[in-house]
């Protein structure tokens, strides 16, 4: 009578190149799931600073009052979610410019959406020592670390 089956020496070679494919597969995946998170915050980034400019131009068009000493810029990312009322035509109501804040996909899980988890930087501060103000000019992501092209998130 002769039993078929796997010896105990084909069982482990078979666990060996098993484990070498896995092993290969895995960094992969993370790079996929890092390469997802930074296209989340490139799309974010561009969706806001969009937003940003619009607000401008629609304050530069006459659309937005304003005070001759404000830079134009919005007062606070929320103002952009929560409309302000169009100047030349109160009837129809206000000008929304986002739809809700995106959330960062690198910040924290405490603090991942909303206003608080973007770095502002105001109209008057430097480029390389960004600081918020009475308005927001741009908007970068606090996340430490950098992006698979070497380049700070911050920089962004």
């Amino acid at each position: 009578m002769k039993i078929r089956g796997f010896t105990l020496v084909e069982l482990l070679v078979t666990l060996a190149i098993v484990g070498i494919l896995a092993s290969a597969a895995i960094p992969m995946a993370e790079l996929a799931v890092q390469r997802g998170k930074e296209q989340d915050l490139r799309q974010a980034l561009r969706e806001m600073r969009n937003a940003i400019d619009a607000y401008k131009q629609a304050g530069d068009d006459g659309r937005i009052a304003r005070q001759p000493t404000e830079s134009g810029y919005p007062r606070s990312l929320d103002e952009l979610v929560s409309g302000v009322t169009d100047a030349k035509d109160i009837k129809s109501g206000k000008l929304y410019f986002l739809r809700r804040i995106p959330a960062d996909p690198f910040a924290e899980a405490t603090d991942k959406t909303g206003a608080g988890a973007w770095g502002l930087r105001s109209y008057a501060s430097s480029r390389d020592d960004p600081k918020d103000g009475a308005d927001v000019f741009d908007v970068y992501s606090r996340a430490s670390g950098a992006g698979l092209n070497g380049v700070p998130y911050r920089e962004w």
